[in-house]
């Protein structure tokens, strides 16, 4: 029997209901069996989208409670004499969690592009569930040696292909049900409730490290994460298996046919140009960013993991707002802004944040960096998604995606953890994201503005 909805997830998927709901549609000419998108959304519509993007949030949920609890499995699964080395091997196996992205968006994208979205949201539902209960059930290496982190590996390489999956299905699915003048806010609750699945990891693991002294976290108490995101798959579940498929999808010429167009190379580029500076942003600032203030700025383990929680909360609440203004103004503007934001603002906040102990300015840093992020998650999902066409959007725009998170952002943390040992100044990986803002804003200027081009 599924596990039923915890009264946040039910609050939330209310939320996008009542969001949706709202909307005020022009109608067009309705094509049986599959949502339209010219019309005001009904029932079924609104469970459609409700089902992709908790499910979204479920996965998110699972892939990256395992960096908020760093440190602790680092000690389980990778222990040495040096708390530095057993951090470096511990981020290497979250970084390898990326290396099967692209293999899952390739594989998983081909699923979605000839079999349809539906069928790839429900696979990278289940396997992420699989490799987040394995997680959460292995023995440390004190127990099995080296069998222990090489599980752990494993666990993380399912993981990956699932999440490589994930990200443009969901994105390629929500964009495509979406009225023609609302992709930008459709799309962003993607981003949303990637955001909402970030929220989750980082509050549970919050509360737990509050609500338990440090023994009983480190014996047991650090699996509870892992362990509840696998019970609540079954709710990603049932609810995906319900869905209808896009008009658009259904619409493209045979779809069996249009299948074997190739992706273009161009867009392909830029997707992944433009996910550099989004990759690396998004997981320095909000999965590294707690193991970096307990770290070097002085915050206790609770202390940095609720710091961490409030700047999530401001970027999940800015992500749909800025998704709903670049369907007004248009993507590119937001994109650039938010290129810039992370050209000029890393160096002086980091250097507040290291200067001071006060816990109200590393939580104003954060929500700054919070907001910027939140320039990019807005706009960006939509705008790569509208420069591929219906045959061929699944795979570019996953494919190209993860490639740029497995290199350069899925091994951020690993990388910022190697700047700072190897030049021994804090401050170090603020010129890894500038280099990458820098090569995004420029790869940004080189977009067509898609915002009120009908969708190919």
């Amino acid at each position: 029997m599924s596990t039923p909805p915890t009264t946040g997830q039910l609050a939330y998927l209310v939320l996008c209901k009542a969001l949706l709901g709202a909307m005020t549609i022009s109608s067009k000419h309705s094509v049986p069996g599959h949502l339209d998108r010219g019309r005001r959304p009904d029932a079924s519509a609104r469970r459609a989208v409700g089902a992709a993007v908790i499910g979204n949030v479920l996965e998110w949920y699972d892939f990256v409670v395992y960096g908020y609890l760093a440190s602790i499995i680092a000690t389980k699964f990778f222990p040495t004499e040096s708390e530095t080395a057993s951090l470096l091997a511990v981020f290497a196996a979250f970084g390898v969690g990326f290396v099967f992205r692209p293999l899952g968006a390739i594989a998983i994208g081909r699923i979605g592009d000839r079999k349809g979205r539906k069928v790839a949201l429900v696979l990278t539902v289940m396997l992420m569930a699989g490799g987040t209960v394995l997680i959460g059930l292995l023995p440390p290496y004190d127990a099995v040696g080296i069998a222990a982190p090489l599980a752990l590996v494993a666990a993380r390489l399912i993981q990956g292909f699932a999440i490589g999956g994930e990200w443009g299905a969901s994105i390629a699915y929500l964009v495509e049900v979406a009225p023609e003048n609302r992709r930008g806010f459709y799309a962003s609750l993607q981003q949303m409730t990637v955001v909402t699945g970030l929220l989750m990891g980082s509050g549970i693991s919050a509360i737990l490290a509050t609500l338990l002294d440090p023994a009983a976290l480190q014996a047991w108490g650090w699996r509870i994460p892992f362990l509840i995101g696998g019970l609540v798959a079954p709710v990603g579940f049932y609810m995906r298996r319900k869905i209808a498929e896009t008009s658009p999808y259904l619409q493209s010429a045979n779809a069996a046919t249009s299948f074997k167009e190739t992706v273009p190379i161009v867009e392909a580029a830029q997707v992944f140009g433009l996910s550099l500076v989004w990759s690396v942003a998004a997981y320095i600032f909000l999965v590294y960013m707690p193991t970096f203030t307990e770290k070097y700025a002085g915050l206790s383990h609770s202390a940095a993991l609720w710091s961490n929680s409030l700047g999530l909360l401001l970027l999940m609440i800015f992500v749909p707002v800025f998704g709903a203004m670049s369907d007004r103004i248009g993507r590119k503007p937001l994109l650039l802004a938010g290129c810039l934001a992370f050209v000029v603002l890393p160096f002086p906040l980091f250097s507040l944040m290291l200067g001071t102990a006060s816990i109200g300015v590393i939580v104003m840093v954060q929500a700054v960096f919070g907001i910027a992020v939140a320039l990019l998650s807005g706009p960006a999902p939509a705008a790569l998604a509208e420069v591929f066409e219906t045959p061929t959007r699944m795979r570019g725009l996953s494919t190209a995606n993860a490639i740029a998170a497995a290199i350069f952002g899925g091994f951020a943390p690993f990388i910022a953890t190697w700047l700072i040992a190897t030049t021994g100044s804090p401050i170090a990986p603020v010129g890894y994201v500038i280099a990458c803002a820098v090569v995004s804003a420029l790869v940004t200027l080189t977009l067509r503005e898609t915002a009120r081009r009908q969708l190919g």
